[in-house]
């Protein structure tokens, strides 16, 4: 079996590159599982070659149409994993590349699983942006409607529409999963509206401030990489009769709130001696309305009745963040 990732040299991009090479099979267009013999990554930029045989690194861009249909190829034993995207903060600012990368991006990656030998299965990366406005509840559902206020979401909804007419035609087995926001990200905050949802522990946990753009009481979904990683496989995994004619996924998440991020890390921080760094108010009028139209919580009970994992506990994830890339 071939796969294919899209947003390759990214975070969740390759982390979900280790977990199928420790895998080494999926279940294949048969029904069967069939070994991985290769995993072609496609991204803009790679930080690091990868040392696998089986992997394969294309730089490049998603919305070049002639890129992706390359990369996909014709293949029948395919899988695709469709994670390039642009982040919510970078698509308010940037609106017609918002559409090149989000939307076309999509539009070719669905257009050349169109085109492959037989019917792969696509996992397109969705995102709670996708709902917004005057339609959100507490907690949010895969039956709320989606009406995005951003960009970003809009992007990703439109997509999920379109994985869902893909998959009513035939022309390939479609799921989008829809992700709250990932937790704990390694490095240094990006674009992204919710990069404080990371970096409110990330950086104490290092000794350095964070700047906290919204408020302490802020509700936000969030769940850890290795529960999203673990989720994006199971996904692709589902009988196709078990989804329905809606493909798109919510995940179970926690509704956290910087104030309890602040809890849990002195509680962490008292058990292991670490000195941390401080969270500073420095309120964003910009961030904080880009969240404010964002789900405060998710049920995301239909996934689990699919068989995805929730996410653990909140200490824990920060354990697990420690353990894989430490405090520094």
């Amino acid at each position: 079996m071939k796969v294919i990732i899209t947003g390759g040299g990214g975070f969740l991009g390759s982390q979900l590159c280790s977990k199928l090479l420790q895998l080494g099979h999926l279940t294949g267009p048969s029904g069967a599982p069939e070994a991985i013999h290769e995993i072609a990554l496609l991204d803009a930029h790679f930080h690091a070659p990868s040392n696998d045989p089986r992997v394969r690194q294309i730089t490049g861009d998603v919305s070049d149409r002639d890129t992706v249909f390359e990369t996909v190829g014709r293949s029948a034993a395919t899988a695709i994993f469709h994670l390039a995207s642009m982040v919510s903060g970078e698509c308010e600012v940037r609106f017609d590349d918002a559409l090149r990368v989000n939307l076309d991006g999509g539009r070719h990656v669905f257009e050349a699983a169109r085109a492959a030998d037989g019917r792969p299965r696509v996992v397109f990366a969705s995102s709670i942006a996708c709902f917004g406005g005057a339609a959100r509840q507490d907690p949010n559902s895969d039956l709320t409607k989606l009406t995005p206020q951003t960009t970003y979401g809009m992007t990703k909804a439109m997509c999920e529409l379109l994985v869902n007419d893909h998959s009513r035609r035939g022309h390939f087995d479609g799921r989008s999963v829809r992700l709250p926001t990932v937790i704990i990200r390694p490095g240094k905050p990006n674009a992204a509206a919710s990069s404080w949802a990371s970096g409110m522990f990330r950086e104490p946990l290092n000794g350095e401030e964070c700047l906290l753009p919204v408020r302490r009481s802020q509700r936000h979904p969030m769940t850890d990489y290795r529960t999203v990683i673990e989720s994006i496989v199971a996904l692709h995994q589902v009988r196709e009769e078990l989804l329905g004619d809606d493909r798109a996924i919510g995940l179970p998440a926690h509704s956290v709130t910087p104030e309890l991020a602040a809890a849990t890390l002195e509680k962490i921080a008292r058990e292991r001696g670490l000195q941390l760094g401080m969270i500073t108010d420095a309120f964003d009028a910009r961030i904080q309305g880009i969240v404010d139209n964002w789900p405060v919580a998710v049920d995301g009970s239909r996934a689990v009745a699919l068989g995805l994992p929730s996410p653990p506990p909140l200490e824990q994830i920060v354990h697990q963040y420690l353990e894989d890339f430490g405090s520094v």
